[in-house]
């Protein structure tokens, strides 16, 4: 599927993301530099907006409160909170498969020859696709994002979700 390129100038994206500190597991230095890269990529280009509204760029506060992720949405210098809340269930099972993918694909890195590294790399991103589709069939009819930063929204949940 084709996406136009995204306008930086639009109101219809992120501008900051703030995770909540009490929702994120110590992790790894692989998950701490996935999270950040995540950050700085959606931030580089995003699509981001509210269903019916037209009032961004916008502030995205996430976190996990009670087993339900939480996006909290302000207009960038401030404004009323946009708050949509979502089941983890959903995206339990791709999550634990991705985790178990992604340290596989750690462990490789570390030894084993290129073409194995590469057959990991494929599940991995299969993985990725699909929470990332899952995650935008959740968000539809409240925010909606282009694929790439589904893709990236979704390294992030797993970031959170992530206890180390």
């Amino acid at each position: 599927m084709f996406e136009p390129p995204v306008d930086p100038n639009s109101k219809a994206r992120l501008v900051a993301i703030n995770l909540d500190e009490a929702s994120i597991g110590r992790a790894n230095a692989n998950i701490e530099h996935e999270r950040e890269v995540a950050i700085f990529d959606i931030l580089e280009s995003n699509k981001f907006e509210l269903e019916g509204r037209d009032d961004g760029p916008y502030v995205l506060n996430l976190s996990i409160v009670e087993d339900r992720l939480v996006f909290a949405v302000a207009q960038d210098g401030g404004g009323d909170a946009f708050t949509v809340v979502l089941s983890l269930t959903p995206l339990r099972r791709v999550m634990k498969d991705y985790f178990i993918v992604c340290e596989s694909y750690y462990q490789a890195i570390r030894a084993a020859p290129p073409s194995r590294i590469q057959s990991i790399d494929m599940g991995r991103r299969a993985l990725h696709n699909e929470g990332s589709r899952v995650l935008l069939e959740r968000l539809k009819g409240k925010i909606t994002v282009d694929s790439d930063t589904a893709r990236r929204l979704f390294t992030l949940i797993c970031a959170l979700h992530w206890k180390g």
